[in-house]
């Protein structure tokens, strides 16, 4: 099953930047863009994002020069004691506290590395979702710069009798090493160097699968990565070589801290689609219901109208879609494209076009887009858990943004050095 093991992390000397360690590190990158960029670095010019975002936008490859400076730097900082290396190999206990809609959480990870295997419905380590060429070009020629997985992965395991906080919760006693706060959330961090610990802790997450929640880029980069380490050495790898491993940050599925988000749909240049017209397209897939009973909901943008639609024909996914799995066909996600807007949007519309698509997290947020773009938004409801391990399980992925994980983990409290 899956593989965790400490490490040696370089990371901030949190004792020197005792009180600034918010301005040092940030969100992950595939979130942010040059003005978050620019904002980060105001604060401090050592933010992480100096290195593991050197090319805006995210998402897309940048010149050779970016990625060589970002490795420059990296150096530099270790060299000049902006970043140490953990005396010992060690676990991280890592905690978010926030808010949501009036309550406060409290989500328990720990920062480990992970064996790198290829994703397999028979696998120690599941994907839920698919990925794309241009982020792992710029997440490959970033590694390659500076040999290092500067920021982690995200991954979930079950674990209902919460074996792994517990043990974890009696070694982590007393204030955290590390103490930031990045858009409303705090970051907690203490080092586990106890190897009675450590050692409870790999077992216990030995007899798990992973399954990756955020991070899927940066997860087939380390495995792209490590095959061109092996054929550096040779064609393979030393028992234990860095690179066999990608970091990552590890939570249970159980955990109540770990939320999953709705991410909408805006529909824009519609043309003549009106919301009647949309309606009546759907109507062989939908019935208008109260809005408590609804899988989506259609905000009309030019009145402000809103439709709560229930899914009337979700047994049509198998004949469109025989290769599927169930879980995968149970998806109202899955539904609202292959079916609503692949068949039924695009067969009322005129030319068969289906419409330009903005995904967007806050619903007041897609609400607006919709007004100020003429376009109807769609307001969708976020698959459970059970939902997400299912269709890993059964070897499929999901549709693109199907999942939002709140919150999200940040870059920069450590890093994993692959050399």
């Amino acid at each position: 099953m899956a593989e965790i093991a400490p490490f040696r992390g370089w990371r901030y000397d949190f004792a020197r930047s005792e009180g600034r360690v918010s301005d040092l590190i940030a969100p992950p990158y595939d979130v942010l863009d040059e003005a978050d960029k620019r904002r980060l670095l105001a604060r401090s010019d050592r933010n992480i994002v100096a290195i593991d975002l050197p090319h805006v936008p995210p998402k897309s490859a940048g010149p050779p020069h970016v990625y060589e400076s970002a490795g420059q730097l990296f150096k530099k900082w270790m060299s000049d004691g902006t970043l140490v290396q953990e005396p010992a190999a060690a676990l991280y206990a890592y905690h978010q506290v926030f808010e949501y809609a009036g309550r406060e959480y409290t989500r328990r990870t720990i920062i480990a590395r992970l064996k790198l295997e290829a994703f397999s419905p028979s696998g120690s380590v599941m994907a839920h979702e698919e990925t794309f060429g241009g982020p792992k070009e710029d997440r490959l020629a970033l590694m390659k710069a500076t040999h290092a997985n500067l920021s982690p992965v995200f991954a979930l395991f079950r674990d209902p009798s919460e074996d792994v906080p517990r043990v974890l919760d009696a070694s982590v006693r007393g204030e955290p090493v590390a103490r930031g706060t990045i858009d409303g959330v705090e970051h907690r961090v203490w080092i586990v160097s106890d190897r009675v610990v450590i050692d409870h802790v790999v077992r216990l997450v030995a007899d798990r699968k992973c399954y990756i929640a955020d991070g899927h880029h940066r997860y087939t980069t380390a495995l792209t990565y490590r095959d061109w380490v092996a054929k550096q050495l040779g064609g393979s790898l030393p028992d234990g070589h860095p690179s066999g491993y990608v970091m990552v940050v590890l939570g249970s599925m159980d955990d109540g801290g770990n939320l999953i988000l709705p991410t909408h749909r805006v529909f824009v240049n519609v043309g003549d689609m009106s919301m009647n017209r949309l309606l009546a397209a759907w109507e062989a897939g939908c019935e208008t219901v109260a809005a408590e009973r609804a899988e989506v909901t259609v905000v009309d943008g030019a009145s402000g109208k809103r439709a709560p639609l229930r899914f009337t024909n979700r047994a049509v996914l198998a004949e469109l879609e025989p290769s599927r799995s169930a879980a995968w066909r149970g998806l109202d996600v899955a539904y609202l494209h292959r079916y609503l807007i692949d068949e039924l949007y695009a067969g009322y519309a005129a030319g068969g076009k289906t419409p330009d698509i903005r995904y967007v997290k806050a619903e007041a947020d897609a609400v607006r887009i919709a007004a100020d773009e003429k376009g109807l938004a769609v307001i969708c409801h976020a698959p459970s858990m059970e939902q997400l391990r299912d269709v890993s399980d059964a070897g499929d992925l999901m549709p693109q943004k199907s999942t939002y994980f709140y919150p999200k983990v940040a870059t920069g409290l450590t890093i994993h050095p692959l050399f």
